[in-house]
């Protein structure tokens, strides 16, 4: 059994007009929303052995609020790869993990990891909501009845959870 959490960056800033799209910060609400999603990562049960994370400014400032909740041991790798990439790409990646990785966290952007939440849960249960809206600093939670990461297709996924600050 394997287990993914894709997180969407909390809310940028706009308020910098001059800096590229990689390099924006995060907005005072995605702050707050990052260190309210932490709160929440130990009773939900999330514990990733490995973090993936997007080289773009604000999903490392995400990633440095949530990860004084996570476990001492996470691995975490920031990746150019992951920043902007399509569902199909962050697909190929988590395919690529070493199968004794029990479970990960990654950490990007839409709509990439709302189109790969949807394309790997498919029509299953606690898709819609998913589907419907991933706003920033969503948190979908997916089980996948499988022990190699390469068997990871459309379809093959269930939702465990669905968590959204505007949820509190």
């Amino acid at each position: 059994m394997k287990t993914i959490h894709l997180l969407r960056h909390a809310k940028s800033s706009w308020s910098e007009t001059e800096a590229a799209d990689h390099e924006r910060r995060l907005a005072r609400r995605g702050q707050r929303d990052a260190r309210w999603l932490a709160k929440h990562l130990a009773p939900l049960g999330i514990a990733p052995a490995l973090v993936l994370c997007s080289s773009a400014k604000r999903t490392r400032e995400t990633l440095d609020l949530v990860a004084r909740a996570l476990p001492a041991n996470t691995e975490i790798v920031v990746e150019d790869g992951l920043y902007a990439a399509s569902a199909e790409a962050l697909l190929q990646r988590l395919q690529r993990l070493p199968d004794v990785i029990p479970s990960v966290l990654l950490i990007g952007h839409n709509p990439g990891l709302q189109e790969l939440a949807v394309m790997l849960a498919g029509r299953h249960p606690g898709t819609d909501a998913v589907r419907e809206r991933f706003p920033t600093c969503a948190l979908v939670s997916l089980q996948i009845p499988a022990t190699s990461w390469g068997d990871l297709a459309p379809g093959c996924a269930q939702v465990t959870g669905f968590v959204t600050p505007q949820k509190r």
